[in-house]
């Protein structure tokens, strides 16, 4: 197809994509709470005449257009972050909102948008004509930002024949991104010896034992490694929590829970190393652990993981890559600019723990998802749909051309 076509075929489905990210909006879903969004989506993609579409047990829906020996996984997750404080919205966070061409609300961003426009452009990938070398499954995966990767790799695992490759439709940008950071959550706990406020010096106070933690792990944030491509790896403190009987009472433990990103050539384990030898931590007999992750999905499954995620990068050549930008030219007319997102995503399954070749192309801009500006361009679902269309049958005919010489 000439480069228009393909964005010409989407535009007649702005309509139907705007409206879908508007119901999906609408529809809250917070983690292991999305079965009214995942029933929506398994009845938008029978009308659009999907050949098959299931639930699997962990309550991702799944789509399958297709039945051809080339596997691609298309991938968006379908819950939100909760919306803070409803008074810094200007507005009902679940009232979607189209002002100068670009719908906000909570999801628009991170990720409903991407499904949105992934389970349009998939069905319009249909109706353009099909090719026999592929079979496609679009995936709207759960639990996503309460543990990225875990309802992904039950997918890939338990649900699906391995594919040869994932596709995720996290926010680019109008990029094609090829990997990101990976991290683990840590626990840092200190202890003391509670006693009545009104007489501290009976007791031992493990918050005052934070405190040269806490600079510690400010410091170490300016002296860990970097990488080209991905950036410095970070440590981040995200909570502060101490367990007290009472107000008048000093605390008998105190903990922080640390975010530590880990940039390519970082060890899970040598990071951990670095925390517990921290001069400090040692000194105060700090427990350091990484922490685990097991809810209860709607459905009634559980599943349970360490709270360490791969860190993974796809080379610039890779086939995939290769194809995502020629899928661009062939889609709009334009070389999507090749880059790597700042958070992690579903990726660290799929290509960080499984091996998979994995690549991202979503609409919208990272940089608003979890904020009150949570917002997504009307344009990028049009483009993300016609991307989505062409993709597969570009990254067909580069297998096949692999496969002949």
């Amino acid at each position: 197809m000439n480069p228009p076509t393909y964005l010409s075929a989407a535009e007649p489905h702005r309509g139907r994509v705007t409206e879908l990210l508007g119901d999906l909006i609408r529809t809250p879903s917070l983690s292991t709470g999305e079965g009214d969004v995942v029933e929506h989506l398994r009845q938008q993609m029978e009308d659009l005449r999907y050949d098959e579409v299931t639930v699997d047990p962990f309550g991702s829906v799944i789509g399958r257009i297709g039945d051809g020996p080339i596997r691609i996984v298309y991938d968006s997750h379908v819950d939100t972050v909760d919306i803070g404080h409803r008074e810094e919205w200007g507005g009902d966070p679940y009232e979607p909102r189209v002002a100068d061409g670009v719908m906000h609300g909570r999801g628009a961003c991170d990720n409903k948008g991407g499904i949105a426009s992934m389970v349009v452009g998939a069905a319009l990938y249909k109706e353009l004509g099909l090719s026999d070398q592929v079979t496609l499954y679009v995936v709207g995966s759960v639990q996503e930002e309460d543990c990225d990767g875990l309802a992904l790799e039950h997918v890939l695992t338990e649900v699906l024949p391995r594919p040869d490759l994932v596709v995720l439709g996290e926010a680019t940008n109008r990029g094609l991104y090829r990997g990101h950071r990976g991290r683990i959550e840590v626990l840092v706990r200190t202890r003391g010896t509670s006693c009545h406020a009104s007489a501290p010096d009976r007791g031992h106070n493990p918050t005052y034992d934070l405190a040269p933690i806490i600079t510690e792990i400010q410091a170490l944030n300016g002296r860990l490694a970097y990488d080209e491509f991905l950036g410095a790896g970070t440590v981040a403190i995200t909570k502060l929590t101490c367990d007290t009987p009472s107000l008048n009472a000093v605390p008998s433990t105190a903990s922080i829970y640390l975010d530590r990103r880990l940039t390519l050539g970082e060890d899970p384990e040598i990071a951990m190393k670095e925390i517990r030898e921290l001069p400090s931590v040692v000194a105060a007999g700090a427990e350091v652990e990484l922490l685990t992750y097991e809810r209860r999905s709607f459905t009634g499954m559980k599943l349970r993981t360490d709270k360490r995620y791969a860190t993974w990068a796809l080379p610039e050549d890779d086939p995939a890559v290769q194809a995502g930008i020629d899928a661009g030219e062939v889609a709009f007319g334009r070389r999507p600019q090749v880059g790597h997102w700042v958070f992690s995503t579903n990726g660290v399954a799929s290509m960080g723990k499984l091996g998979i070749p994995t690549i991202g192309y979503g609409p919208g801009d990272e940089r608003y998802a979890h904020t009150v500006a949570d917002q997504c361009p009307i344009d990028e679902l049009v483009e993300a749909m016609a991307w989505y269309a062409a993709f597969p049958a570009v990254y067909a005919s580069g297998r096949r051309e692999v496969e002949t010489t």
